[in-house]
Parts: C-alpha cells; sequence; structure tokens
C-alpha cells in the first residue's frame, strides 16, 4: 500500500499510557554505557536506586511503541530512522506513569527513486498532574516509499556544526554486547541481535540501535559538558549518518557556544561519521 498524503497527514494516537519504574531507568544507564567503572562516583548514581539520576535521552524509550504510524502505508521494510530530536520540559523523574499523544506533523516526497521523509511528534506528560515532560520529534526516512505526491520542500533543516576545530573529543566505548543490553529498554528488531537477520539485511554482523548511539553521545556530553548534571540538559538532537557495530569506539567532537553544544559522533576504527548536526541545549 502506497502513502495517501492526506491519509498520512491525518494519522494522530491519544491519549496512550505507559509507565516506567527504576529498574528500566538504571537498565537504559547501562544500556548507554553508564557505569564502565562500577565505583566511579559520578556515574554510580545513574544505575543505582539511592537518589537515582536519570539519563535525559532515556525520554526517547519511555514511552517505546507510541505513534501513529502503524497505519501508514509505508514499507517497513525499507525503513531507517534518519532524525532525533528531544525537548525536555523538565527533568525525568526516575519513575513515572506517563501519557503520549502523537501525530505526524510532515510529509515529505523526495522522489521515486529517492524515497519519503515522514516526520511524527510526541508530546508526552505525568499521569498524575498532567504537566508536559517532553517532546520528542522523529524523522522516519521511508526509502521505498518516495513518488507519492507529496511536497518536495519544507522538511527541518538540520542543525549546523561551527567551521572551526572541536573545542574537545571526547572518547567512549560501546561493549560488544550493547545491543543484546540495550534491546531490553524497547526495541528488539532482530537486526541488532540476531546474525543470520543482519546477513539478510545486508550487513556483515548485527549493528547498534541508532537510538543507542544518540544516548551513548549523551552519556559523554553529559559527563564532560553538563558534569554529570541530568537537569542540566534540555534538549538532545541529532541526524543519523551510520551505523555503529557493537564494540566500536565513538569519539565525540563538541563545540560549545554559550548554552550550545554542536557536535559529531565518529568511529575510531573506521573514522566514519555515525551522528552528525548534534546539537545539545542546556539550560541558561
Amino acid at each position: 500500500m502506497a502513502i495517501d498524503y492526506d491519509h498520512i497527514m491525518s494519522l494522530t494516537s491519544k491519549d496512550e499510557r505507559f509507565s516506567y519504574g527504576d529498574r528500566e531507568t538504571m537498565l537504559y544507564a547501562l544500556g548507554v554505557g553508564m557505569a564502565r567503572d562500577p565505583l566511579a562516583p559520578k556515574e554510580l548514581p545513574y544505575v543505582y536506586e539511592s537518589d537515582l539520576k536519570t539519563v535525559p535521552t532515556m525520554a526517547t524509550v519511555i514511552a517505546w511503541g507510541a505513534g501513529p504510524l502503524r497505519d501508514s502505508g509505508i514499507n517497513y521494510l525499507m525503513v531507517v530512522h534518519g532524525e532525533q530530536k528531544l525537548t525536555l520540559h523538565q527533568p525525568l523523574p526516575a519513575a513515572a506513569d506517563i501519557i503520549a499523544d502523537s501525530k505526524v506533523i510532515g510529509a515529505y516526497d523526495k522522489g521515486a527513486d529517492k524515497g519519503a521523509v515522514i516526520v511524527t511528534e510526541t508530546d508526552i506528560r505525568l499521569a498524575d498532574s498532567g504537566d508536559a515532560l517532553c517532546t520528542l520529534t522523529s524523522t522516519t526516512f521511508a526509502r521505498g516509499d518516495g513518488g507519492f505526491g507529496g511536497p518536495s520542500e519544507g522538511a527541518p533543516k538540520p542543525h549546523p556544526i561551527p567551521d572551526r576545530a572541536p573545542d574537545e573529543t571526547i572518547e567512549v566505548d560501546t561493549r560488544p554486547d550493547q545491543a543484546l543490553l540495550y534491546r531490553l529498554s524497547g526495541d528488539r528488531n532482530p537486526l541488532h541481535a540476531d546474525p543470520e537477520f543482519a546477513t539478510a539485511a545486508g550487513f556483515p554482523a548485527p549493528i547498534l540501535h541508532g537510538l543507542c548511539t544518540y544516548g551513548t553521545c549523551c552519556r559523554a556530553i553529559l559527563g564532560s559538558v553538563a558534569e554529570y548534571d541530568h537537569t542540566a540538559i534540555t534538549g538532545f538532537d541529532v541526524r543519523f549518518s551510520s551505523p555503529v557495530f557493537p564494540g566500536e569506539t565513538i569519539l565525540v567532537d563538541v563545540w560549545k557556544d554559550g548554552n550550545i553544544a554542536s557536535f559529531r559522533a565518529r568511529l575510531k576504527e573506521r573514522d566514519v561519521v555515525v551522528i552528525n548536526n548534534g546539537k545539545c541545549t542546556l539550560k541558561a
């Protein structure tokens, strides 16, 4: 079934309820590499329930499965995650009952041989008070769905990286079993676990989740730029460029300008850019 522009732009999902507890909060932190050294005093609070802190990018998994694209008509075998934006209206609590409302806010036709870009927005609020918690904006690149007749222009522009040498480069590791741990936070796509599935998809081995790379970059910036203050990060936006294989080392180049930390992530072993146009917004 091909994309119908009017139909996809009408898609919404309302009042989807989710909950998470300290177990999920600690599991996510471990999944993006927090507390590799279990005695590290500034990382232990992210994986230990005594005065537990939250990694800001956990916002991308607390309502895993929410969204309106189930009836979109896109070919999911040809879909990749293009961009992820996050706005935090308040720091994530360590445990919460939440409600998610989602809608499609854009559908762009790049041509029959170039695919389609679908942009969705999810607003998450606390169930008990109704207070806004965070907003997620996700761009899906549907490689097999171009030529449906929608607008070709108007998609969100990526954040520009400064034209100068980075102010800092942060080296962060991933473990060979990283994807197997991270997938327990929600995304159980076999591409990240099953070698035969990965080979059929054109990869020599299972790849790391893009959102795990995203969270790993947040771990790096949280520890360096934000000095492990999880309340300091109010936004985290990226464009995904290339996959990471579990066990590879990520180099996060950071440019600091006021309360904005621009960043790009590349691989030490292959010198491939895996995340580009990164923008971390810090509270003023």
